[in-house]
């Protein structure tokens, strides 16, 4: 049966599987965005509700208000977990503003840090991480 599908081949199965790898890092990069948005989501809500809960320090450069904080955090955390989910439709305008809010998110958890190092760490790492995923390149299938 020339018509069967069981014996078509796939541009997938032709270039090696390496069109499922590429838009493999962008699922890779959404499912990222949703975990470190949720925790951005978690620190603004503790930030919010119990900020004598996190210790401050009194000689660091950078001093705010951990319930404005919190705010930052809580409604940054929101729009990355929007914009993760956008990228499972593969669309162009998600990986761009995704790296946009992967990149504030940064810089945001790098302020963050004298309140909580070690939670400001990981999330530098996985948007860094998430960063690196949307700017690789991608494969078309349809090539």
């Amino acid at each position: 049966m020339a018509g069967s599908v069981s014996g078509s081949r796939t541009h997938h199965d032709t270039a090696g599987g390496r069109g499922a790898a590429a838009s493999g890092w962008t699922v890779f990069a959404a499912v990222m965005m949703i975990f470190g948005g949720a925790m951005a989501i978690l620190e603004g809500i503790a930030a919010i509700a119990k900020d004598d809960l996190f210790v401050t320090t009194s000689n660091y450069v950078f001093k705010f208000s951990l319930t404005g904080w919190g705010w930052v955090h809580l409604i940054l955390g929101i729009v990355v977990v929007l914009a993760g989910c956008a990228l499972f439709t593969g669309a162009l305008w998600a990986r761009a503003v995704g790296v946009v809010l992967a990149g504030l998110l940064v810089v945001a958890n790098f302020l963050w840090l004298p309140y909580y190092p070690f939670w400001s760490i990981v999330l530098i790492a996985i948007n860094i991480f998430v960063i690196w995923a949307l700017c690789s390149p991608q494969k078309d299938a349809r090539a």
